[in-house]
């Protein structure tokens, strides 16, 4: 009995039941989803190791809440409030008479999913069965792959909950509630080939090989897989390193970032090369740290002929909407800024023409930016606006920008 209610208490709170004394590991709907993030973090998860809170992780979670529940009172009609029920049993699940349930636990001897809802079409005729379709509410405009997996694990463990396949799945995202459907038979074989290596992966006593990649940032696990980087000195640190390069870094037995630092050697460049960039050395930029110092290849210049005019632009990609222009005109006690704001994105032409304007009234103006970030800026505001015009000055100032980030990263 202790036992059982400890397994209890540990699949509650952490989504796992321990192997021990017969009881076996539980793939939850809260492990998939970290696996397709990260495999270290799924590890994490199921060992219930210790984190960080992340002020990010909170505020996605409290989002993704607060818009399940008005998602959920859109699509409560007054037919449906009436055959609406929470929290259903598995045997109101299978049986009972509802249209639509919310906040389902579905679980199997060795699955459980935490359903967001499921809808029941009824059968007018005897003979046909009932049918049913998993709903996903997703917060995001933009939905990736990760949300459809999801989505087709939901409907793989209520298939086996109530007997019945799923085939059909619906996905309601976005400001203006899309509903997305998706056939979720066709995801099932991928979903069952990603629950035998998730439990390969927490069959093992140990974590896998860390490697610190771009989802670290939004993680709970960030500072502890960051301090276990830097105590191994491990290549990943170097954040501009892709996976084929360490693989082959690793096949000639160099795994650190100071073993890397020792294998850069200058190169003499040819007269007919000296023109071209040099290629990126990240045995440089480990060098770099070692000796704690700034290394430059070559003779880098940067030449502006006019009036520094340095741009910033912020947005939310999600929703595909600039709503921040920052600039800055001229240098020293001459230095002018502005600030060109859109609170909604019928305002975000407003600012683009601001922006042109002021560019327009600079003398000879050179823009300076740190990024692709504003080159792509400028390519979708040509696009979405066709502003402004060709040979004018400010399309001339467009077309010259100047990228820092390209001649710092290169030399």
């Amino acid at each position: 009995a202790t036992i059982y209610k400890r397994s209890a208490r540990w699949s509650r709170d952490y989504g796992v039941r321990p192997t021990v004394e017969g009881y076996e590991m539980m793939i939850t709907s809260r492990l998939l989803e970290a696996y397709l993030n990260c495999a270290t973090k799924c590890w994490l998860t199921s060992s219930r190791e210790g984190h960080a809170d992340n002020t990010f992780t909170q505020f996605v979670h409290a989002q993704d809440e607060a818009y399940r529940t008005a998602a959920i009172q859109l699509i409560l009609s007054e037919e449906i409030r009436s055959e609406y029920i929470i929290s259903p049993s598995p045997h109101e699940l299978k049986y009972g008479t509802w249209r639509l349930a919310t906040n389902i636990t579905a679980q199997t001897p060795q699955l459980q999913s935490d359903l967001h809802a499921v809808e029941c079409l009824r059968s007018s005729t005897r003979n046909k069965s009932d049918k049913f379709s998993a709903i996903r509410f997703v917060s995001a405009n933009k939905l990736g792959k990760d949300a459809r997996t999801l989505l087709a694990f939901d409907a793989l463990v209520l298939s086996d909950v109530i007997g019945q396949d799923i085939g059909v799945g619906k996905i309601i995202h976005g400001d203006d509630h899309t509903t997305l459907k998706a056939n979720t038979s066709a995801l099932v074989p991928g979903v069952r080939a990603l629950i035998e290596r998730i439990e390969a992966l927490l069959s093992s006593p140990s974590p896998p090989d860390l490697v610190l990649i771009p989802h670290c940032a939004e993680c709970e696990f960030q500072v502890r897989c960051r301090e276990k980087a830097l105590e191994k000195d491990d290549l990943s640190l170097l954040a501009g390193m892709t996976v084929k390069e360490r693989n082959k870094l690793h096949e000639k037995g160099i795994f650190t970032v100071t073993q890397l630092s020792y294998t850069f050697r200058p190169r003499r460049r040819h007269k007919r090369q000296r023109d071209k960039r040099d290629k990126y050395y990240h045995s440089l930029r480990a060098l770099a740290i070692r000796q704690k110092k700034i290394h430059i290849v070559g003779s880098p210049e940067l030449v502006i002929e006019g009036t520094p005019v340095y741009i910033d632009v912020e947005g939310l990609p999600d929703r595909d909407f600039y709503y921040l222009i920052g600039i800055r005109l001229g240098e020293g006690d001459s230095a002018v800024q502005y600030s060109l704001w859109a609170d909604r994105v019928s305002e975000e032409k407003r600012i683009w023409q601001e922006f042109l304007n002021i560019l327009a009234s600079t003398r000879n103006p050179v823009l300076i930016h740190y990024g692709s970030y504003e080159t792509t800026f400028f390519k979708r505001m040509r696009d979405r606006y066709s502003i402004p015009l060709p040979k004018s000055s400010a399309a001339e100032a467009i077309k010259k920008s100047l990228n820092l980030l390209s001649v710092i990263y290169s030399q």
